[in-house]
């Protein structure tokens, strides 16, 4: 079975013990043998691995990993070092250029803010290549609700971001009064005019860290 080697292990014990994760393991056994999927195997929970549930500071929900080589890593949004940005990753710079003066980073791989406690959480976690939402329906959805449940039950408060229709839907979920949601159109070129540019959430989300008492993230990647 999964093993994370941190405090996710304990949080989702249940989780990964029950069918519909069985299913997902033997669903992408197949996959993963028959075609080539992203991110690899071992990547997979890289989100867990860099941010323990007690270090959870930030959710930002994605939907489905990149799907072209040399992309995807297990972080929603992020790419590995050297590969070029893909649109909404593109956009997010931009955004926190307007809103902190940073400036757009030569590297989109997100490691330093899982690290600082941004959990970078697709709602599917792998995909086939060159096939966006490939595996949506196969149990990842139900997978990742099951790990907001989770978080929305700590006693700590988290910062949810909501970005797109998408991501929204799991607004329903997050149900503890302890707990702050920010929403916004998605970063992709298709929607980022429509609300995402001018959100402001990366000063928001600092502006609550400390006043909860938290050290702030900081969003530069360089």
């Amino acid at each position: 079975m999964v093993k994370i080697d941190n405090s996710w292990d304990l949080v989702l014990k249940d989780v990964f013990y029950g069918t519909n994760y069985l299913n997902i393991r033997e669903f992408l056994k197949y996959e993963y043998s028959h075609y080539t999927i992203f991110p690899k195997a071992s990547d997979i929970f890289n989100a867990f691995r860099l941010t323990p549930y007690e270090n959870v500071k930030v959710v930002i929900i994605g939907q489905d990993p990149y799907h072209e080589i040399g992309q995807a890593h297990g972080l929603a949004f992020s790419v590995l070092d050297g590969v070029s940005f893909p649109p909404s990753l593109k956009n997010i710079f931009i955004e926190i250029k307007n809103e902190l003066g940073i400036n757009i980073p030569k590297s989109g791989d997100l490691t330093k803010w899982a690290k600082q406690g941004v959990l970078l959480l697709n709602a599917t976690l792998t995909v086939r290549q060159g096939f966006a939402n490939s595996h949506a329906n196969h149990g990842w959805e139900q997978f990742t609700d099951e790990v907001i449940k989770k978080l929305n039950q700590r006693e700590d408060p988290i910062i949810f971001v909501l970005w797109g229709n998408y991501a929204r839907k799991k607004k329903q979920l997050i149900t503890s009064p302890k707990h702050y949601i920010l929403e916004a159109a998605h970063p992709s070129p298709l929607s980022a005019y429509n609300g995402f540019f001018g959100c402001g959430h990366f000063k928001k989300i600092n502006e609550i860290l400390i006043k909860n008492k938290k050290t702030p993230i900081d969003w530069s990647l360089d």
